[in-house]
């Protein structure tokens, strides 16, 4: 059919109405037929063949539409929105996209029939310019199939197309004020569209050179456009980026790309596209069993939820009709088990404690309830009895340009996995990096390293850097609790290397040795919704040979005390461990370990050479001394478990430790730890885990200088008692302090018996009055937390909410005078009246906790009392 044909079949239409349906009728099958692919694909001759004949049909039919159906009174909005879903649908077929074919097809195919999508593309193009005031009917609904026909690479076609957008942005802006419909749906489309294969870095460019050429000539518009556009590109940065490792062998660059999208979609609050990369980011942990990252990555879902019986708007079909409560209740349970999984049951505490507060004042099921607190119980348990081995976390480097722009020249800290080596990880690396070199300093690399065109792999062992809760801060916890926190939220990883300055002393090397040390911050604490994170910053520091000998006994120490911990708590443990520990400490040969600080650091040129380093020479001088006590509890126990076989061996580390001890005693002073024989406790704990806090974490992490004053000063720490205090408090006496605290027991005992006789009276009150029980329900909701979270709330969630994460440890109810004091002996940082304070403005929640609370304050007492020899000997 030629054009007199087509001409004289349409005049045989009496009437517009039947031309439209014609019209409609003839478009509707046009794009049946394209979508259906009549012949097969090999059959180019007859696919190209067809395609002319709809070309000459569609571009003959919107002449006629143009001339019958294109004025106000005429105009036929279905009519013309088919025409222009065909008309694209056409241009986006496979068969006529050339890039993909050879070069000799692809030429044959345009000397013979052209490429059509030129021709069909200008057509819509200038049918579009021509729909006038109509073009509003058209937004959003048009964006979608406009983008794709703007993402066909071929370079006049796109620069022929792309200006409709702006147009768009011009008609709704005009109409409404903004471009918000057209904006919302142009980042819904491009989504899909990149993620199917379409657009690249020329498409980015074009866009953006092409829409702020555009704004240039209307000023009004320039900012939001060029809002717009940022927004676009960025977008279609992370598109591409996510495109190209999609496919890739590499889960964790899927990942990376994943979580760059999800945390792009936040941050303009487009909460479903966000909601979408969630879930695929989950999928991706589940495959690698990666359960902890895959509860995180899930939590970020339930944060967007609430307790409330509002139905949920379907961002997904799995949704259905259900509510946010229902909705949240269940993501807890998956949340909960991922967790599990994963043995972080702290945070499943965590969760379980907020779904208890649901059941319990909510909607008062009880039964489950009592299911959610057996299970919450069961991980109590599982904290302290279940070992839980420590990760080991790498920083790895990824220096040249021959990476993608989420890799290139950027340090990741990444979490190992159980019992992971360096070896096995890195290798594991190199796999997913054939082509990549290995770089075996640890140094940062140069400028023309990073600007190579290759690619380069560093990787080392960094040590996570121990930040303690608030919450556990003074504290007498437990190892199992403690030891969760040095490898667990922790966002500091410190690398270590010895240099050698100045002149070198062959019969003391630590005199010269300095340690320049790596700070590496990460942009979340780990673990998170992913393995690893970016290091956003790095610090260099270096410590002297001071510092250096300071840390090497804290550490000594903190070996020591775990150790003897862990023979305390578990008698089936090997003796052979303990033995070598102890006797390469104590052996005189050795002389402890710190006979060579002594020679370098404790002389008179040293003290008049530095005189700024007075406070750091009595903080390893107190360290020192404190080694001492413990050295003497490890050898205790071992004396306890040692076989008669070893037994000549643990009395030669007898004797060398008593020298010892007299030596350091009389030169650093006195240290003593509790009395383990008075400790009666009937649950397994740690028994030295009060000196943790105080000889370790209160000095060391806090940054105190010889925070433990020495035994013959201990009394002048003490501020006089006032009469006037609100609690109990325990009497000083410059004899033995254990008729104090009997007596200070006896008073606490005396006041339980009466508060426990009191709610007894209570209990036998069978009237129960609507005001007081109004008040008790107001005071509960008072204390309720708030679970409003914001939808632009941190992505990583690594950091826990104190305010439900916090657990009440059963020692934190010991007697508060007994606290101060301890503060006041052990640390010597903290004013005893403040303290004082602070433990007053608690004691409303502390007296009403249990009927075992006086218990457990006899048995807290002992690990918070350390006994003043001076005292003894004043009353002798």
């Amino acid at each position: 059919m030629d054009d007199r044909h087509y001409e004289t079949y349409i005049d045989t239409f009496a009437g517009s109405s039947d031309l439209v349906d014609f019209l409609m009728e003839s478009f509707m099958l046009f794009k049946d037929l394209i979508g259906k692919h009549v012949y097969p694909s090999d059959w180019m001759a007859m696919i190209m063949v067809q395609n002319r004949v709809f070309l000459r049909a569609i571009n003959t039919y919107a002449d006629t539409m143009n001339q019958k159906f294109l004025n106000n009174d005429d105009f036929e909005v279905q009519l013309w929105n088919n025409y222009f879903h065909l008309a694209v649908a056409f241009i986006t077929q496979e068969s006529l996209q050339l890039q993909h074919f050879s070069p000799t097809k692809r030429n044959k195919i345009l000397a013979k029939y052209g490429d059509m999508r030129r021709l069909i593309g200008f057509a819509i193009r200038d049918i579009w310019y021509k729909l006038g005031s109509h073009k509003i009917g058209f937004i959003p609904g048009m964006v979608g199939p406009i983008l794709e026909m703007t993402l066909i690479p071929e370079e006049e076609l796109r620069r022929a197309t792309i200006p409709i957008f702006f147009d768009m942005i011009t008609c709704e802006n005009a109409h409404s004020g903004n471009f918000q419909k057209f904006e919302n749906e142009i980042i819904l489309k491009l989504d899909h569209e990149v993620e199917g294969g379409g657009g690249d870095e020329r498409y980015m460019q074009l866009l953006e050179t092409i829409l702020l050429d555009c704004a240039a000539e209307k000023p009004p518009l320039r900012p939001q456009v060029q809002h717009f556009v940022s927004l676009v590109k960025g977008l279609l940065i992370r598109l591409l980026d996510y495109r190209t490792v999609m496919n890739d062998d590499s889960r964790n660059n899927r990942m990376s790309c994943t979580v760059n999208l999800l945390n792009f979609y936040k941050d303009i609050n487009r909460e479903g596209m966000y909601i979408r990369y969630l879930y695929k980011l989950r999928d991706l942990h589940l495959e690698g069993e990666n359960y902890t990252e895959a509860a995180y990555t899930l939590l970020l879902h339930s944060r967007l939820l609430k307790w409330l019986d509002e139905m949920c708007s379907p961002q997904f079909e799995f949704h259905g009709s259900q509510t946010q409560r229902q909705l949240k209740e269940t993501l807890y349970d998956t949340i909960i088990d991922y967790f599990d999984k994963g043995k972080m049951w702290e945070e499943a505490i965590t969760l379980c404690k907020e779904l208890a507060e649901q059941y319990e004042n909510e909607i008062f099921d009880y039964e489950l309830l009592s299911k959610r607190l057996e299970k919450q119980a069961k991980f109590y348990e599982n904290i302290m009895k279940i070992l839980r081995p420590k990760p080991d976390y790498f920083a790895v480097g990824y220096y040249g340009q021959g990476y993608p722009p989420f890799l290139r020249n950027k340090v990741f800290i990444h979490r190992g996995k159980e019992y992971e080596r360096r070896e096995d990880f890195q290798n594991h690396l190199m796999s997913q990096f054939p082509s990549a070199l290995h770089l075996n300093t640890t140094t940062m690399p140069g400028d023309d390293i990073k600007n190579s065109l290759l690619q380069y792999i560093q990787c080392f062992t960094v040590q996570p850097v121990l930040e303690i809760p608030p919450r556990l801060k003074n504290k007498p916890v437990p190892d199992q609790i403690i030891n969760f926190y040095k490898s667990n939220y922790v966002q500091r990883f410190h690398y270590s290397r010895p240099v050698k300055k100045g002149p070198v002393d062959p019969n003391n090397e630590f005199v010269s040795m300095w340690i320049e040390r790596t700070t590496f911050t990460t942009v979340y604490k780990l673990p998170g919704i992913l393995r690893w994170f970016e290091a956003t910053d790095m610090k260099h520091t270096t410590l002297s040979p001071l510092e250096n000998a300071i840390e090497t006994m804290e550490s000594t120490n903190e070996k020591i005390l775990t150790m003897i911990n862990q023979y305390q708590a578990d008698w089936t443990l090997p003796i052979n461990p303990l033995s070598m520990l102890l006797n390469g400490i104590v052996d005189p040969a050795v002389m402890g370990g710190f006979a060579k600080y002594e020679k370098a650091f404790f002389t008179e040129d040293f003290t008049q050479q530095h005189p700024e380093d007075r406070d750091k020479l009595l903080r390893l001088k107190d360290l020192i001394a404190w080694q001492i006590p413990l050295l003497g509890g490890g050898i205790a126990l071992h004396g306890k478990r040692v076989m008669e076989a070893l037994r000549p061996f643990h009395e030669r580390m007898e004797e060398c430790f008593k020298q010892l001890k007299k030596k350091v005693q009389k030169e650093y002073g006195v240290r003593e730890l509790p009395d383990l024989d008075e400790r009666k406790s009937t649950r397994p704990r740690s028994m030295l885990r009060s000196l943790r806090q105080s000889i370790i974490s209160i000095s060391s992490l806090q940054g105190s200088e010889c925070g433990t004053p020495t035994k013959l000063h201990a009394d002048r720490d003490f501020p006089p008692e006032s009469p006037t205090s609100g609690s109990s408090t325990l009497p000083r006496s410059s004899g033995s302090m254990t008729g104090s605290l009997s007596e200070g027991m006896v008073t606490v005992g005396d006041a339980e018996v009466k508060l426990r006789k009191s709610k007894k009276k209570k209990k036998r009150s069978s009237m129960i009055f609507i005001t007081e029980e109004r008040e008790r329900i107001h005071t509960m909701d008072s204390k309720r937390l708030s679970k409003k979270q914001e939808f632009r709330s941190d992505t990583n969630l690594c950091e826990p909410n104190e305010g439900s994460v916090s657990l009440t440890n059963a020692n934190s109810r010991s007697l508060p005078a007994i606290t101060g004091l301890s503060l006041a002996v052990v640390a010597g940082m903290e004013d005893v009246d403040s303290v004082r304070a602070r433990r007053d403005s608690k004691s409303m929640s502390v007296c009403g906790t249990s009927d075992r609370t006086a218990d457990r304050r006899s048995k807290g007492v002992i690990n918070l009392i350390f006994k003043s020899k001076s005292s003894k000997s004043e009353k002798m």
